[in-house]
């Protein structure tokens, strides 16, 4: 056997043979898929209660598509939005309408708006749990950006293992 074959085979032999130990390995919370389900409906719930139908999108911690809800009355674009809003929530730990009502007055929040993946609108609101961002929820085609994030809100709200968002609804922007 020469230098070349061997080393791949005693990388292996040594990954399989180095234990894992439970420190070693970080621990995280995460949101479920049954609770990713359980926001998309009570922010569906809420809307339909402002007599609105929307799209939610709910993103896990690594900014992943956990649901996606549209009601077949909303625009198709608006899933997009959805998930954009929930993007930028989670990059920014910062609910969007915050973050729009910033870039109307501060030129270098609204700078942000040159990044293709955010998307500055009301509907976006991160997900923390003890502190931690878990994820976020995106909402779109509720009639205004306020719909949108008071739809975002009461989601939030249905799931009492999640921090609910303050007046201020999120730390500070980057």
């Amino acid at each position: 056997m020469t230098f070349t074959t061997a080393l791949p085979a005693a990388l292996i032999a040594f990954a399989v043979a180095a234990p894992v130990n439970a420190q070693d390995l970080v621990q995280r919370p995460a949101v479920t898929l049954e609770t990713a389900n359980r926001l998309a409906t009570a922010a569906a719930g809420a809307c339909q209660q402002l007599g609105r139908t929307i799209v939610v999108a709910v993103l896990d911690g690594g900014g992943h598509l956990l649901v996606v809800r549209r009601d077949p009355a909303v625009g198709p674009h608006n899933i997009e939005a959805a998930r954009r809003k929930a993007f930028t929530a989670l990059s920014t730990r910062t609910a969007t309408l915050d973050l729009a009502r910033r870039a109307a007055l501060d030129a270098d929040s609204r700078n942000l708006n040159t990044l293709p993946e955010l998307l500055l609108l009301g509907g976006g609101v991160p997900l923390t749990f003890k502190g931690a961002p878990v994820g976020a929820i995106g909402v779109a085609g509720g009639g205004g950006a306020g719909n949108d994030h008071a739809c975002a809100l009461a989601a939030i709200a249905a799931v009492s293992a999640l921090d609910q968002p303050t007046s201020s609804t999120t730390k500070e922007s980057p």
